[in-house]
C-alpha cells in the first residue's frame, strides 16, 4: 500500500515537471544562486547601479553559453541603499536565507568593512570590484579593483614628473570615511619619502552627499599660489558632480591646477559638462577608450544589453573600470568553480589563485596565487570634451598588488594570507 502511494506521488511530480511547473525544491537543483550587493538608491547609486547591471549582463552571457557546471546562474539582487549597516543586513540575508554561492558587490570601503564580519562568520565569498586603500587581506574576499600601488602611488608619481607637470604641493581632497583617509595617510607618507613637507600638503574632507564646493575650490586656488599644485581627489559618489561643476565655474583649469581622481570614471562624468574639465586626470586600470578587440567586444555587448533591457539613457551608456573588474570577477569565479567542480567556498578559494582572464584592459589578467588581488595594468587618462579619457601614461604591463603599503611602518613583514 505504501509502495503504491509513493509511486502515485512520483508520477504526480513527473507530470508536473512535464507540464513546466517545478517546485523550488526541484528547480533549485538546476540553478546556482549568486548575490548582487550594490546601492541602487542614495548617494552611491550614481556609481553602483551600473555595476549591478553589468553583473546581470555577465550572468546572462554565462547562462547563454551553458551556465556553470551545466547549471544556470540565478541572480539575487538587493539594494543596501547607501546605508552601511544595511549592507551587513543584506549580506546576511543573501548568505543565510538565499544561500548564494558568492556575492559580487560593495563600492565604498565602509560598506566592505560593514559586511566583512558577516562573510567571515558565515564563510561567504565576496568579490569586491573597486579600487581601495589596501591595509586588508581577508580569506573570504577577492579584490578585483586596485590596491594603492596599482593606482594612487603611480598617479602621484606621474603628477610629480616633468610630463605630469612637476607638482610640488598637494591638496588631498576626499569624502570623510576610511578609504580616503587611509589612502591619504599612505600618500602623505609617500610624499614625505620624496621630500615633500607637511606645509606643502593640505588635507580636506567632506561628508557623503556634500554639494557646496565653492569655498573649498576657492581655498585650493589660494593654496596653489604657493607653488606648483595638484589635487588628489578621493571624493566618492554623487558629490563629484558639484565638485567638478565648481571647478568649471571657478575657471580652475588643468593647466593651472591638475586634479587626479581615483573614483571618477566615464559613468560619473555622464552627468557633468566636461568641456571645462578637459585635461584633468583620472587613474584607473581600464578606460573605455582603450583600443583592442576584447574591449571593443565588451563595449558592444554592454551597449546592446542596455538597449535590450531599456536601461536609463541606454543610447549613451559607457563602460568603466569597476564594471570591467565586476566582469572579470564573475568569470574568474566561474572558472574556479568549474576547476574545483563545486561551489564549496573553501574549495573555490583554493582554486582562485592563478586564474587568468583575457580582459578588456588589453592584458591577460591573473589572480595572485597568495594575496587575493589581481595583477593589473595602470592607466592615467586626461578628461576629453566628450567625457572619455585620453591615456597619457600607462605601465609596461600588469603590476602585482601590494595590499599592505610599504610606506606604512610595520607593514614590511606582512605578506600573503
Amino acid at each position: 500500500m505504501k509502495r503504491r502511494l509513493v509511486l502515485k506521488q512520483l508520477t504526480a511530480v513527473s507530470l508536473l515537471a512535464l507540464s513546466g511547473w517545478m517546485p523550488q525544491l526541484y528547480a533549485a537543483e538546476d540553478t546556482i544562486k549568486v548575490g548582487i550587493l550594490h546601492s541602487l538608491s542614495g548617494t552611491m547609486a550614481i556609481s553602483e547601479t551600473s555595476l549591478k547591471d553589468v553583473a546581470l549582463m555577465t550572468i546572462d552571457e554565462i547562462n547563454a553559453n551553458g551556465g556553470v557546471m551545466g547549471k544556470k546562474l540565478e541572480a539575487v539582487v538587493v539594494d543596501p541603499a547607501s546605508n552601511w549597516p544595511l549592507f551587513a543586513e543584506k549580506s546576511r540575508q543573501l548568505l543565510s536565507q538565499d544561500k548564494v554561492a558568492a556575492v559580487f558587490g560593495c563600492w565604498t570601503s565602509v560598506s566592505r568593512k560593514s559586511v566583512l564580519p558577516v562573510f567571515k562568520e558565515l564563510n561567504g565569498l565576496l568579490f569586491y570590484p573597486v579600487q581601495y586603500e589596501g591595509e586588508e587581506l581577508e580569506k573570504n574576499v577577492f579584490y578585483t579593483g586596485a590596491a594603492p600601488n596599482q593606482q594612487a602611488i603611480p598617479a602621484v608619481e606621474y603628477l610629480m614628473s616633468e610630463d605630469g607637470g612637476g607638482a610640488k604641493r598637494f591638496v588631498l581632497l576626499g569624502t570623510d570615511y576610511v578609504y580616503p583617509r587611509t589612502t591619504n595617510k599612505i600618500l602623505r607618507a609617500f610624499l614625505h619619502s620624496k621630500g615633500v613637507k607637511d606645509s606643502d600638503i593640505d588635507e580636506v574632507y567632506t561628508p557623503f552627499g556634500h554639494s557646496d564646493y565653492q569655498t573649498i575650490v576657492a581655498n585650493i586656488k589660494k593654496f596653489a599660489a604657493g607653488g606648483k599644485t595638484a589635487v588628489i581627489s578621493t571624493i566618492n559618489g554623487d558629490s563629484n558632480v558639484p565638485f567638478y561643476k565648481e571647478l568649471g565655474n571657478a575657471g580652475l583649469k588643468a593647466t593651472d591646477v591638475p586634479v587626479v581622481a581615483f573614483s571618477v570614471g566615464e559613468e560619473e562624468l555622464r552627468g557633468v559638462d566636461t568641456k571645462p574639465l578637459v585635461g584633468h586626470l583620472a587613474a584607473w586600470n581600464y578606460f573605455e577608450s582603450i583600443k583592442n578587440p576584447v574591449n571593443e567586444a565588451f563595449i558592444k555587448k554592454w551597449q546592446a544589453y542596455a538597449k535590450a533591457k531599456n536601461l536609463p539613457n541606454a543610447n549613451t551608456v559607457v563602460t568603466n573600470d569597476p564594471m570591467e573588474a565586476t566582469y572579470i570577477g564573475i568569470y574568474m569565479w566561474k572558472q574556479a568553480v568549474e576547476q574545483a567542480k563545486t561551489t564549496d567556498v573553501d574549495k573555490v578559494i583554493a582554486a582562485m589563485g592563478g586564474q587568468k582572464f583575457n580582459s578588456p584592459s588589453g592584458f591577460t589578467i591573473e589572480m595572485d596565487k597568495t594575496n587575493h588581488h589581481l595583477h593589473k595594468p595602470v592607466y592615467i587618462g586626461e578628461i576629453k570634451a566628450d567625457g572619455q579619457f585620453n591615456v597619457v601614461w600607462k605601465s609596461k604591463g600588469p603590476i602585482r598588488a601590494q595590499p599592505w603599503s610599504p610606506y606604512i611602518p610595520g607593514n614590511e613583514s606582512k605578506q600573503g594570507l
